[in-house]
């Protein structure tokens, strides 16, 4: 079998996959690795036979696609993250791994290792190929010839040997935790709305208005005075007309109207207006009807809802947005992504008009924009090899990780330009963001589990193992317990935080596992940029001055 596995490596790609998804699926204490488990299951085999490894160029396709996923989906959240706490979350961030590496220099003076060693052991800790790529770097460029081999292996070693405790102790940490804290991820989901990556749940209400005082003002001019966060959908006069409520509607003691919105939401809008009425105003479809309608016309997505002025045009109002498996309540600078399902209200002539103006085609969401996708990659990648020079004769590069990362979160703001749309379907992206994160973590655990098995075995191998986790638990712990204890940080966005310190997936998919919502992305890829360029300077800087 190893022979084959040896041979065939695409075949040792997809045995390491088929085995490690289920076994993360497994249930251990409430908990489970989730797809984190190929990973390990990775390293396992890897550690059987020095040849046993996927090719290089295969797990970097599984890291491009992943990573560039994760930004469109994020780019929105990103942005308007800098507007909220973003500049705290990343100082948070950088004082923390500046901290880890000050733990780093106290154990190289405590335990006598070389700065070579200590320099790889920082990278390994923290997971970051990039910054052990920047040590080797350095050391060829200044280390003298005759010690250049052994100032070369050094920094491998420590890297080899702490990488596998830096994923495994940051998924420990993120245990510990949410356990001892008893963190509720159902109902900080519910607090943190606003970031558009929960699901709301929304209530459709008929209100029988009471009232006088709210007749005089229009239902914007209401909504403005009281901060409703609700949708006006269709109002029945005391005259028995039904009509959609748009915004310089006004309401008279008597009207019946259709209210949208979170229960909590709701409940005050009902006490301002009047009362509940025995009827549902939605059931009566002989005049205005709805429907729910797939947004496939790429001339719709990534434009506002305000801008494209349904109500004007179709006599048609959007009540409901459903993104994956979240339903939102649609604003006016909602901007529609391709894949959304739209909850439409309408005259029944105009439906057909309305659900050709979206697209509602189902077979068109089923490919993926080969053009906008390729175009993006290859702006990232290219971002990445750009090299910046820094002090004392560094170099700083984003790389394959950091440079499509940074792309994909500017495209996935900025949603199109002109004719071209560049975020992805929901279910398309999701898709291949999983099948890009578990050929990564196969491709990782194969080629790093006979490096980590034979290195762990030579001497200093656990003296080694015990430094990095370390460097890699009190990292986890001082974040988590800073950013939650101290700066109250939600717990879903604080451990979506911790992988991007990490920048490590691996966490990412542990994290997304916890808390069965998007939130972690949002602060993973708020902080993901800093804190890879701060690990790569802060692991040259090591290396300089421990040398």
């Amino acid at each position: 079998m190893i022979d084959i596995l040896r041979e065939n490596p695409l075949i040792l790609l997809f045995t390491v996959a088929a085995i490690g998804y289920p076994l993360g699926r497994l249930r251990v204490g409430g908990s489970s690795l989730g797809v984190a488990a190929v990973l390990f299951v990775g390293l396992a085999v890897g550690a059987l036979d020095p040849n046993l490894k996927v090719p290089e160029i295969v797990y970097q396709i599984g890291l491009v696609i992943f990573v560039y996923t994760i930004g469109l989906s994020s780019g929105r959240g990103f942005v308007a993250s800098f507007r909220r706490k973003g500049l705290r979350d990343n100082a948070l961030v950088g004082g923390v791994l500046v901290v880890a590496a000050l733990l780093a220099a106290g154990l190289h003076a405590a335990l006598g290792l070389r700065g070579t060693v200590t320099a790889g052991l920082f990278a390994g800790s923290l997971t970051n190929t990039p910054a052990l790529a920047g040590v080797l770097e350095y050391v060829a460029s200044t280390a003298p010839p005759a010690a250049r081999e052994q100032l070369l292996a050094d920094p491998v070693v420590g890297y080899s040997v702490a990488y596998p405790v830096g994923v495994v102790g940051m998924m420990l940490a993120i245990g510990l935790a949410q356990r001892r804290w008893r963190v509720d991820y159902a109902a900080e989901a519910e607090r943190l709305r606003e970031y558009g990556a929960t699901n709301q749940r929304l209530q459709n209400q008929t209100v029988r208005v009471l009232r006088p005082e709210v007749c005089g003002a229009s239902v914007q001019e209401l909504g403005r005075t009281h901060g409703w966060r609700v949708i006006f959908s269709r109002i029945r006069h005391s005259n028995g007309d039904v009509a959609l409520v748009g915004g310089n509607t006004r309401l008279a003691v008597g009207d019946l109207v259709s209210v949208i919105g979170a229960p909590e939401d709701v409940a005050p809008v009902v006490a301002c207006l009047g009362e509940p009425a025995g009827e549902a105003l939605e059931a009566d479809r002989s005049r205005l009807d709805y429907r729910r309608i797939f947004v496939s016309n790429p001339a719709v997505a990534g434009r506002r809802l305000a801008d494209l002025r349904l109500p004007e045009r179709f006599g048609a109002l959007v009540t409901r947005v459903r993104r994956g498996d979240i339903d939102l309540l649609p604003t006016a600078d909602m901007v529609l992504e391709p894949g959304d399902r739209v909850r439409v209200v309408a005259l029944r002539e105009r439906m057909p008009e309305v659900t050709e103006f979206f697209g509602d085609s189902y077979r068109a969401l089923s490919e993926v924009d080969i053009l906008t996708v390729g175009l993006g990659l290859a702006l990232g990648l290219l971002l990445g090899t750009v090299p910046v020079p820094l002090p004392g004769g560094m170099v700083f590069r984003l790389g394959l990780a950091g440079g499509p990362l940074v792309v994909a979160l500017a495209l996935g703001a900025l949603e199109r330009t002109g004719p071209l749309v560049w975020t992805l379907p929901y279910s398309a992206n999701l898709t291949l963001r999983q099948v890009g994160l578990v050929i990564f973590l196969a491709g990782v655990g194969t080629r790093s589990g006979y490096a980590f098995a034979t290195t762990f075995a030579a001497s200093g191998g656990p003296l080694l193992f015990a430094a990095g986790a370390a460097i890699t638990c009190t990292t986890a712990l001082l974040l988590l317990w800073l950013g939650y204890r101290l700066l109250r940080v939600p717990m879903s966005l604080l451990i979506g935080m911790l992988a991007g310190l990490q920048t490590q997936p691996a966490v990412l998919g542990f994290a997304l596992e916890q808390t069965r919502n998007d939130l972690p992305n949002i602060g993973y890829t708020e902080v993901y940029p800093l804190a890879m360029m701060l690990k790569i300077l802060l692991a040259q800087v090591l290396v300089m001055v421990l040398r």
